[in-house]
């Protein structure tokens, strides 16, 4: 490899795109189109460097196999960023194992390091968390171990745990500043800032405004004696069980209004609104309350009871002492597609689809209507339209993405 390809991959490595470019911007040979190619992403023209990527993997011989493998993790990363999460797994996985097998053990890591940032995007925490298990962080290079310890804590708070989280950016924070790359610094602050921002607000009858909730103070209250409707996961809890009603949402309404009125009751006709969204109940509508009565009861059996009173229903915690409403960061029926798009990233309705687990023609819907109220807005044309959103106060999104429940 001469001087001046050597020269270029030092300064990516370094965080230096525009002095990688300047060594090698008026060659295109295979490694200089690669090298080009990832200046190009990290610079924010992911599709131009898409192009040039591809083209440095045609390039290479077919005796050149980790040169190739390595064009495929960097494409990978692209597609990544580019949030197109349709990306072929398995293309990259093969890489992987080719690197793996010709010891090249950075670029291997940094392979599966993109397979768990894929996996965190889309909820999967526990694959991703497997995967990690197998990569042993000290070993590699300080801006691989800020990018191990960040995978960490982005997993650490899809599952509400704040203190977890905030070692592992200690530590991502001081991997960072050992590599000097200031992109590597701005996406540990960007995780800081959402571990501190409001991640949930608490609702009860004894409290006329909602309370905002860090991350730490939503953990603190999954561990008290509290019993909880959590309107972000669409479950009820205590410190130790959780009822999930994700697939119920007549159920999760009904147990939501009970929670916001304990210790009171709540009155059949209200029920029937809130759960069946009718502005009056007639005989039908509350013989159909009285099932789905009996359908929650015998779910949060375990936790709780529900009362018939005279006008209604109320709620009765077989051990928590207290009964909260943990309501979203946001009131807003999109709160979840927001969510995704806060990341600061242009995405396509069907990767949104991908990551939230939804089809693609809720997602386009949900998208028309953040855009006519001024919340989203897109990006090209056709096809190739993506979807950004607007600078909105900060919270954080941590408790409106698809993951296992709260305690899984």
């Amino acid at each position: 490899m001469d001087s001046l390809i050597t020269a270029a991959a030092r300064a990516l490595a370094a965080g230096d795109p525009l002095g990688a470019l300047k060594r090698v911007a008026l060659r295109d040979d295979a490694p200089a189109l690669a090298l080009r190619g990832i200046a190009i992403a990290q610079l924010g023209d992911l599709e131009r460097a898409r192009t040039l990527v591809r083209s440095a993997a045609r390039a290479f011989g077919p005796r050149e196999a980790v040169a190739r493998a390595r064009c495929i993790v960097a494409e990978a990363e692209i597609a990544l960023a580019a949030r197109d999460l349709g990306w072929p797994v398995k293309t990259l996985d093969a890489a992987r194992i080719t690197l793996e097998t010709h010891g090249d053990v950075i670029n291997a890591a940094h392979a599966r390091y993109l397979e768990v940032r894929r996996l965190l995007l889309i909820g999967r925490l526990d694959e991703a968390d497997a995967l990690l298990a197998d990569i042993v962080p000290d070993a590699l290079p300080p801006a691989l171990h800020a990018i191990h310890a960040l995978a960490v804590a982005g997993i650490a708070m899809r599952r509400v745990r704040a203190r977890d989280a905030r070692v592992a950016l200690a530590q991502a924070r001081s991997a960072a500043r050992r590599a000097g790359i200031a992109a590597l610094d701005a996406e540990v602050d960007g995780v800081s800032r959402m571990l501190d921002a409001p991640a949930a607000r608490r609702l009860t009858r004894r409290e006329p405004m909602p309370m905002p909730m860090r991350l730490d103070d939503v953990e603190t209250l999954f561990a008290s004696d509290t019993l909880i409707a959590d309107a972000c996961r669409y479950a009820v809890r205590d410190a130790h069980t959780v009822v999930s009603l994700a697939t119920r949402p007549v159920l999760f309404a009904l147990a939501c209004a009970l929670a916001a009125a304990w210790p009171g009751d709540v009155a059949r006709d209200a029920l029937v609104a809130r759960a069946f969204r009718l502005k009056l109940a007639d005989a039908s509508h509350r013989a159909r309350l009285r099932v789905e009565i009996g359908r929650l009861r015998t779910l949060l059996e375990p936790i709780a009871r529900i009362r018939a009173t005279r006008d209604g229903y109320a709620l009765e915690p077989r051990v928590a002492r207290d009964v909260v409403v943990l309501a979203r960061p946001v009131d807003d029926a999109h709160a979840a597609v927001l969510a995704c798009l806060a990341d600061g990233e242009s995405w396509s309705s069907s990767a949104l689809a991908i990551a939230l687990g939804a089809s693609q023609r809720s997602v386009q819907r949900a998208l028309e209507t953040l855009a006519a109220e001024g919340k989203a807005q897109t990006l090209g044309r056709g096809r190739a339209v993506r979807w950004i959103t607007p600078p909105v106060p900060e919270f954080a999104t941590t408790l409106l993405l698809p993951a296992t429940p709260p305690g899984g």
